[in-house]
């Protein structure tokens, strides 16, 4: 069984994952690097030179080698739940863990994450306040849709949503 974390732009998925891999002693694999290892280029060089319909085809593709393998740790992109296949395929070997962070939680992580100009082109052509909101909104039915259970993250560290993800596991 994999485990997928999903959510919006800096919920947590990639160091939540990291250290659940850590304590469950299992790989970790995150799909957007996985990507930009692939490809060669980060993700806003992809989208810029390629367009935002080729990278999510990638994705679903990253994806679906991912869901050849068992036992990971899967941190995935923000967007991968927009494709109804990707959910599917997680579904089949997997639970979904949602981690769900506010608007201001948001936004705070993205203007402290320096990685954020290179792993997070913007979405639309809409100033950030007004993106972040736009998409939290637009893609939350899609989160509740594909999810098994839900972790909010606004008020916890690492390690405390690291406990909450593994105690609602079932194994």
């Amino acid at each position: 069984m994999n485990i997928y974390l999903i959510g919006y732009r800096c919920s947590g998925k990639t160091e939540t994952g990291k250290l659940i891999a850590g304590i469950l002693n299992r790989q970790f694999i995150d799909t957007d690097l996985k990507i930009v290892e692939e490809e060669g280029m980060t993700i806003s060089e992809i989208v810029d030179k390629k367009g935002w319909d080729i990278f999510r085809e990638k994705e679903t593709y990253a994806l679906k080698e991912v869901c050849a393998h068992d036992n990971q740790i899967v941190a995935t992109g923000g967007g991968i739940v927009l494709n109804r296949e990707n959910i599917v395929n997680m579904k089949i070997n997997g639970t979904i863990i949602w981690l769900k962070a506010t608007f201001a939680t948001v936004k705070n992580r993205m203007l402290l994450d320096s990685k954020t100009k290179d792993f997070r082109p913007s979405l639309t052509s809409k100033e950030l306040d007004e993106e972040i909101k736009e998409t939290l909104l637009l893609r939350k039915p899609y989160y509740e849709k594909a999810m098994d259970f839900s972790i909010d993250t606004d008020n916890l560290d690492i390690d405390d949503v690291c406990k909450a993800v593994i105690t609602n596991l079932k194994f």
